[in-house]
């Protein structure tokens, strides 16, 4: 389903564009321009169009988050330097910014792709029961043909009316 793996891929690029993007601005960098951010989404998407074919647990997705996040700090690093003596101007500083975006996010996109499969999985459900062909009821045996009793007591049972409660005269 290519559709949905590059909607997926499209969305973790946002998501890791902004990071770094806002990361990169925090830590005393300028902001990046139209430019790089494209290009820093693009690159992302086409890393990650490979890895969006399956369900991913946290650990797979946090890692691929914080290498997204080195990658675009080294590109918005070389495109939009730091500017002297503002804010944490120091690389060290900078990588802390962007790992502590990638921790603080990483659960979140693990949980909404945990989500997003729930309800994949629950749709795919919905449609296998509405395109399966209803099972054919197998034919109801037919009534047995009425058979003379072969006790006495089974004419007398038949046709008793059972009613539910004490006896008349112990309901006084």
């Amino acid at each position: 389903m290519l559709p949905l793996r590059l909607a997926r891929s499209a969305l973790f690029a946002a998501v890791c564009v902004t990071l770094a993007a806002l990361a990169h601005w925090f830590a005393g960098g300028t902001l990046p321009g139209v430019g790089q951010v494209a290009l820093g989404a693009g690159v992302v998407t086409a890393i990650t169009v490979v890895a969006a074919g399956r369900e991913r647990e946290p650990a797979p997705i946090a890692l691929l988050l914080g290498s997204a996040q080195l990658l675009l700090h080294g590109l918005f690093s070389w495109h939009a330097p730091m500017t002297p003596g503002h804010g944490l101007a120091s690389d060290v500083e900078m990588e802390l910014c962007h790992l502590t975006a990638t921790l603080m996010t990483g659960w979140w996109v693990a949980r909404g792709e945990t989500a997003l499969w729930s309800v994949l999985r629950r749709l795919a459900v919905r449609v296998l029961l509405i395109l399966a062909p209803c099972p054919v009821r197998p034919p109801t045996p037919p009534a047995p043909a009425y058979r003379a009793p072969g006790i006495p007591y089974e004419s007398v049972l038949r046709h008793a009316v059972v009613r539910r409660g004490p006896p008349l005269p112990a309901a006084r």
